[in-house]
C-alpha cells in the first residue's frame, strides 16, 4: 500500500471530522482504549504533556515542543487538524511522520480497523502513540481534539496538564455555555498530575478548581507566575519582556507574530517551570526532572516556526501589499485575529473570509470591522460554509463584498485590488487557510 492508498483508505473507511462535522465523533474512549491495547498500549511507553483549551492549544503545542526540542529531548509533537499534509499531525523533533510509516501502519493494521471501525482520529491517535513508542521519544506533547474527556488523546497520564483558554466554539457537542464547556475541557486533569490554566476567567476558573481538588492535583494560573509585556514586532519576531514571579525581568523574542500569543506564553514557562522541578514525580521513572535552562527556553520561543514546523498563526505569505494569513475560526480566536491587527499598518484593510457550517457567525460577524473590503469564499469540504450563504450572513451586519468559491481566486482579486501600502488578511477557517498556494507544503 502507497501512502496515497493509505490517505485515501482513510478518508474512505473512517468519518472524518473536519469534513462531515459532529456525525463524525465517535462517543466515549472504548475505541481508542481498544485499539491502543491492539497495539500494545503505545502511550505507556513514554511521557507526555496534555494540552487543551478553546484557542491556542496548537500554538503552545508547538511552543513547548520547541523549547524541549531545545533542551535536546527527542520529542513528540501531535496536533489536529492538518494545513497541507497528514504527516503534519505527528511530528518528532519537528519531522513529520515518514510517509512510509503512515502507509504501513494503515497497511498492518487493516483488518482490526475494519473490524473495529473507529474514527479518523482515533486511528490517528493510534498512530501517532505507535510510532512515538517505537521511536523512543523523551516526551510527546499531545494536542486535544476536541473537548476533552471524552477526547480520544485522554487515555494518556501525563507529566502535567495545560489548558489554554475556554471560549465559544463547537457548543454543540461540548455544551451551551462557558462552564459546561470548561466541565469537558476539565476532564484532562488526572489524579495528582498538576493542571495549568493559562488564562483566569471568573466564569471558567470555578470549575477548574473542583476539577482539581476532586483529583487531588495542583492548579496553578499561569499568569501568577509569569507575564510577557509586547514591544511590538521587529524583523526576527515579536520582541517581549518576561517576568517572573520573583519580579526579574528577562527580555525575549517570540517567534509567532500575533499579538494574541502573549496570552499563551505564560502557560507555557509555567508548564516548563513544573517539568523543571526535582522531586515532582513520586514515580521512580518519573523521579528525573527535566533539564531545561534559561537559553532553551529562549531559543524555543525565538525559533519555534523553523523547529517545529508551525505554519497558519498569524502568518506573513508577503510584502507590498502585506498578506496574513490566521486560523481563527471562533468567537475568541477572532477577537484575538482582529486584536493583532491594530499592530498592523496599512492604508486599507482587504479581508477574505471563508467558514464552516458549524459556527455560531452570530457571535462572530460584529467583530469585524466596517471599513474593510471583503471578498467571501468556502473550503473545498463537505463542511464547508457556502460562499453565498456567507455573504447574506455579512449582508445582515451591513458588510458587504465579493462571492469566490476557492480562496485562491478571492486572494487574487484582492491582490489586484489592494495597493502596496494596504494589508490582506486570509481567516475564517483552518481549511481555508490550509488551501492557500502561497502556504508551503
Amino acid at each position: 500500500m502507497t501512502y496515497s492508498e493509505a490517505i485515501d483508505y482513510l478518508y474512505a473507511q473512517l468519518p472524518v471530522f473536519h469534513r462531515i462535522g459532529a456525525k463524525a465523533i465517535k462517543p466515549g474512549l472504548d475505541n481508542v482504549i481498544k485499539l491502543c491495547a491492539y497495539l500494545g498500549n503505545p502511550q505507556e511507553k513514554f511521557k507526555t504533556i496534555h494540552v487543551g483549551g478553546t484557542n491556542g492549544k496548537g500554538s503552545s503545542s508547538h511552543l513547548l515542543a520547541a523549547v524541549l526540542q531545545s533542551a535536546g529531548y527527542k520529542t513528540g509533537l501531535y496536533t489536529s487538524p492538518h494545513l497541507k499534509s497528514f504527516t503534519e499531525r505527528i511530528r518528532i523533533n519537528g519531522s513529520p511522520i515518514p510517509d512510509e510509516e503512515v502507509a504501513e501502519f494503515v497497511d498492518l493494521h487493516k483488518a482490526f480497523i475494519e473490524d473495529l471501525k473507529p474514527s479518523f482520529f482515533e486511528v490517528t491517535v493510534g498512530m501517532a502513540f505507535d510510532y512515538f513508542a517505537r521511536q523512543n521519544v523523551d516526551i510527546a506533547v499531545i494536542e486535544v481534539g476536541l473537548g476533552g474527556r471524552l477526547d480520544s488523546t485522554n487515555i494518556i497520564t501525563p507529566l502535567v496538564s495545560l489548558i489554554t483558554n475556554i471560549g465559544w466554539d463547537h457548543s454543540d457537542v461540548l455544551g451551551d455555555s462557558l462552564q459546561k464547556i470548561a466541565y469537558e475541557k476539565a476532564g484532562i486533569i488526572k489524579t495528582g498530575v498538576p493542571v495549568v490554566i493559562s488564562e483566569y476567567d471568573d466564569e471558567t476558573y470555578p470549575v477548574f478548581k473542583s476539577r482539581a481538588e476532586e483529583s487531588g492535583s495542583e492548579i496553578i494560573v499561569g499568569s501568577d507566575w509569569y507575564t510577557a509585556t509586547d514591544l511590538g514586532v521587529e524583523e526576527n519576531g515579536r520582541k517581549i519582556v518576561l517576568n517572573n514571579e520573583n519580579g526579574v525581568d528577562f527580555p525575549a523574542t517570540l517567534g509567532l507574530l500575533g499579538s494574541y500569543q502573549l496570552k499563551n506564553v505564560a502557560g507555557v514557562l509555567a508548564v516548563l517551570k513544573i517539568l523543571a522541578q526535582p522531586g515532582l514525580f513520586p514515580d521512580p521513572s518519573h523521579s528525573e526532572a527535566f533539564h531545561i535552562s534559561d537559553t532553551d527556553v529562549l531559543n524555543g520561543l525565538a525559533n519555534v516556526v523553523t523547529v517545529t514546523g508551525l505554519q497558519g498563526r498569524w502568518q506573513v505569505l508577503q510584502q507590498n501589499p502585506t498578506v496574513i494569513c490566521d486560523t481563527g475560526h471562533n468567537e475568541p480566536g477572532i477577537r484575538n485575529v482582529m486584536e493583532s491587527l491594530q499592530s498592523v499598518s496599512y492604508e486599507q484593510l482587504h479581508l477574505v473570509v471563508g467558514f464552516v457550517k458549524d459556527k455560531d457567525l452570530s457571535k462572530v460577524i460584529r467583530l469585524f470591522p466596517k471599513d474593510a473590503r471583503y471578498y467571501f469564499c468556502e473550503p473545498n469540504i463537505p463542511r464547508a460554509l457556502d460562499a453565498e450563504i456567507l455573504a447574506e450572513e455579512f449582508h445582515t451586519y451591513g458588510l458587504e463584498g465579493e462571492i469566490f468559491k476557492d480562496v485562491n481566486q478571492a486572494l487574487e482579486s484582492a491582490l489586484a485590488c489592494a495597493k502596496p501600502e494596504d494589508c490582506i488578511l486570509v481567516t475564517g477557517s483552518t481549511y481555508v487557510v490550509a488551501e492557500l498556494n502561497q502556504l508551503k507544503a
